[in-house]
Order: structure tokens, then C-alpha cells, then sequence
């Protein structure tokens, strides 16, 4: 199949994007790297009368530390992202999460901006802004304001975003200390979408107690999910008195709506991350107590 018609706009500027967004409103849509948006395009299962083409816009493509935390502009593909230094160092579960995107051709194109915005409920970057506390930068011609990644996904693809604004930046604090982190997911092909995974942060402190904890949850409801159970659980205690098993199994306790559909039910999706979350818990207080 191919797209319906649609007006094409290439803006050079962050303030022309935010200008034509303004001027049309929900009948605009936002083109970045394009990795998902052109597919469903083509399928028609979704329709805009305007595409506004921010990929060229040069002040979208960065990647900065401030203030302990790291900005990174929407528009940086996930190849760069996923070898750049001062990432791997500052929020290494980025780095992690970036090979289990699609495929290479994938993450050359598409961008963190536009992985976020999509918010799809399998997403690796939305699960680890929502295990980081991260923040997203919104901006439209009335000025920016910062939503934290907890109050940014309402629905499958939807955002908290208004019609005339565009993500421009998400900023992940910095974990430092006695840390560890691990991305474990399942597919049933490396580059599919994941039918279930986590994100785990972890940081400890004197006697390994845990301090504090981040755990994001990949293809587990409408929207990505934090394994908030299980973060309560663990802070405060000695990693020696908590089993990976426990983790998982708190993790995916008060999930409401576990989907189900051609890939397995949602008890098997269930049990799937919950193994997922213990592996990654593993992995992640292992590194910690070798820091």
C-alpha cells in the first residue's frame, strides 16, 4: 500500500517546526527519523494532512552533560547514542538498550526523539527514561516546559504532548556511585519487538544496601510501565536478603492489563518479564557490588 496525500514540510529551525505545528495543529504530525511513522503511513493506519520533516534541523543533534544529568537533542539517531563516551559513562542503560533497536539500518536513521514521542509500549528508550526519572523537553511557540517521563506516556502512542508541541530534548540524570545496570529482553528474533523486558538501575551503598532502585518494563500494557513494586522493596535492604526472583515477581504484581496477542498470552507475557526483570536485576546488583 501506499501513504494518502499529504503536504510536506521541511523546516531548517526548531522555532519554523514549532511555527507550522501551531498553524496546523492536529492535523500535523512530526517526521524524524521516520522508522515508524512511514510504515504506518504506507498501511494507512494513520493519516496526517501535514508531515513536518524536523531530520535536517541541526540543533536537534546533540548530546550534552549538565549538571549531572546528560541532554540529549530529539533529533540524535540511536547509532550515536549508542557510541558515544560521554552516554556509556553518565547513563550506560542507553548504551545497553541501543542493540536491541530493530536492526543497524534502523538506528542509523531513527532518533531518540522519535522513539520516545511514538511511545510505543515496547519501546527500549521509553522504558529507560521511566526506570531514570528522566525528563522531556516540550516545546511549541508559546516556550518549553520539562514533563517528567512518569507523567508523559497516557496511552498506546499517545503522549501527554499538546498539538501545537514538538519533543525537542529528554535529559536523563546521571547515576554515580556503587552502580549497576542491565537490559534483558525476549523477542522471538533479534530486531523484533520485544514481547517482554527490563531495564534495571540499581545504586548501593555501605553494607550493599540498596539506595536506590530503577526498573522499566518493556511490552507489558498500553504504555511502558515501571516495576514500581519492586522498586519499594528493595531500597533499604542488603542485596544479599533479596532474590532475583522476588524482583520479577513484585515487578509484574500490579500489572492490570498484561496484553495479549499472537506472540502469547498475557500470563506467558507475564512470566516472561517477571524472568527478564530477575536476570536483569542479577546482572545489574552483580556489576554494582564489583564497582
Amino acid at each position: 500500500m501506499k501513504a494518502a496525500p499529504f503536504a510536506y514540510h521541511r523546516p531548517a529551525s526548531v522555532a519554523d517546526a514549532v511555527g507550522l505545528l501551531g498553524e496546523y495543529g492536529d492535523e500535523a504530525k512530526i517526521l524524524a527519523g521516520g522508522q515508524s511513522l512511514v510504515p504506518m503511513l504506507a498501511m494507512r493506519l494513520t493519516h496526517f494532512e501535514n508531515l513536518i520533516d524536523i531530520s535536517r534541523i541541526e540543533e536537534l543533534r546533540n548530546i550534552e552533560l549538565r549538571d549531572g544529568a546528560v541532554r540529549i537533542g530529539a533529533g540524535t539517531p540511536h547509532a550515536l547514542v549508542g557510541m558515544d563516551d560521554e552516554v556509556a559513562e553518565s547513563v550506560p542503560l542507553l548504551t545497553l538498550s541501543t542493540p536491541h533497536i530493530g536492526h543497524f539500518q534502523i538506528r542509523t536513521r531513527g532518533t531518540l526523539g522519535g522513539a520516545i514521542a511514538h511511545a510505543d509500549p515496547a519501546a527500549e528508550y521509553a522504558a529507560v527514561a521511566l526506570a531514570l526519572d528522566a525528563e522531556i523537553e516540550a516545546t511549541s511557540a508559546r516556550g518549553s516546559r520539562r514533563i517528567p517521563a512518569s507523567e508523559f506516556f497516557t496511552g498506546l502512542w499517545e503522549t501527554s504532548l499538546a498539538p501545537d508541541e514538538m519533543l525537542t530534548a529528554v535529559t536523563f540524570p546521571a547515576w554515580s556511585g556503587r552502580t549497576g545496570f542491565s537490559v534483558q529482553e525476549f523477542a522471538r528474533r533479534h530486531g523484533d519487538f520485544a514481547i517482554a523486558g527490563a531495564t534495571v538501575a540499581v545504586q548501593l551503598g555501605g553494607d550493599d544496601v540498596v539506595t536506590r532502585c530503577g526498573i522499566g518494563l518493556l511490552g507489558m500494557g498500553s504504555t511502558p510501565e515501571r516495576g514500581t513494586a519492586a522498586e519499594q522493596a528493595v531500597v533499604g535492604r542488603a542485596v544479599s536478603d533479596i532474590s532475583a526472583d522476588e524482583v520479577g515477581r513484585l515487578a509484574v504484581a500490579e500489572l492490570a492489563d498484561v496484553p495479549a496477542d499472537l506472540q502469547g498470552t498475557a500470563s506467558y507475557r507475564t512470566k516472561v518479564c517477571a524472568t527478564m526483570v530477575a536476570r536483569a536485576w542479577s546482572q545489574a546488583t552483580t556489576e554494582a557490588l564489583h564497582d
